[in-house]
């Protein structure tokens, strides 16, 4: 009898713990429901950044379904961790294995997702910046978008993501390892910290000097005042009375610039 009743026990705490168990699973697969595809991004930025091979996980990113990757990727964070890893994977990839080199690394349709083919361009200004004209410092959109581009864009554009971005030169932000947890709380850290560092600020002439992004892409800033807004934000100092002007971008190439934050 307390044999039969011991694994009577067993069998019902291995029942409950089951049941929490598959509670938490999909609890966590609702926060989270793009695991998977997500996790192969950060993959491949941690074999690029330690140089191992890529050529596994390149695959396995070629052969997603589009189906799978559309509704894997099926919020904002979940696009923009996503594609950030895998523009700062491919352009380290492009420029150190391929040796393509500028402007035809960012034009070139190279990047093999879901059996179609991405350039940089296309993760940055069409995906990332929800398929704004790369020339018109984002308050034209593109003209004729591509129904993939437009079907696996961001909502809303984050101002947030050009200073996530490496380009390869030495006034690129550095790379650092995004993850869909934390995206929040990395994007906000990557700002503070390139815009600590680039900005320069003369109190007596009220001119604040900025890096040159923010001028190349000045609507995704709010314009004059959304620039402004933000400096005040990050460095906890009225702008207001402020001219504003643009540094020169030093397109020295620095590959293999990253910083390891990654929360």
């Amino acid at each position: 009898m307390k044999i039969l009743l011991t694994i009577g026990l067993l069998l019902l705490s291995f029942i409950i713990l089951w049941g929490i168990g598959t509670i938490s699973a999909k609890t966590k697969s609702a926060a989270n429901p793009n695991q998977h595809i997500i996790h192969l991004s950060e993959r491949l930025l941690l074999n690029v950044r330690y140089e191992m091979p890529t050529d596994s996980l390149e695959t396995a990113l070629s052969k997603i379904k589009l189906t799978d990757l559309i509704s894997g990727l099926s919020n904002d964070n979940a696009r923009k961790t996503f594609w950030i890893n895998i523009y700062n994977s491919y352009f380290q990839i492009l420029a150190v294995r391929e040796k393509k080199t500028k402007p035809e690394i960012f034009s070139q349709k190279l990047i093999s997702i879901a059996e179609k083919f991405f350039s940089l361009d296309d993760i940055e200004h069409g995906i990332l910046r929800k398929y704004r004209w790369k020339y018109s410092l984002g308050y034209l959109p593109q003209f004729f978008p591509s129904k993939i581009i437009k079907q696996l864009s961001v909502s809303k554009i984050d101002y947030r993501i050009h200073f996530a971005l490496n380009c390869g030169a030495k006034s690129c932000p550095p790379i650092a390892f995004y993850q869909y947890d934390f995206l929040d709380k990395q994007l906000e850290t990557a700002t503070l910290s390139f815009l600590s560092t680039e900005t320069e600020i003369d109190s007596i002439k009220k001119e604040v000097i900025v890096t040159k992004i923010m001028q190349w892409f000045k609507a995704d800033f709010g314009g004059t005042k959304g620039i402004k807004s933000i400096l005040s934000k990050y460095l906890k100092k009225d702008f207001l009375e402020y001219t504003i002007q643009f540094k020169n971008y030093d397109w020295a190439q620095e590959l293999k610039n990253y910083s390891w934050q990654t929360k």
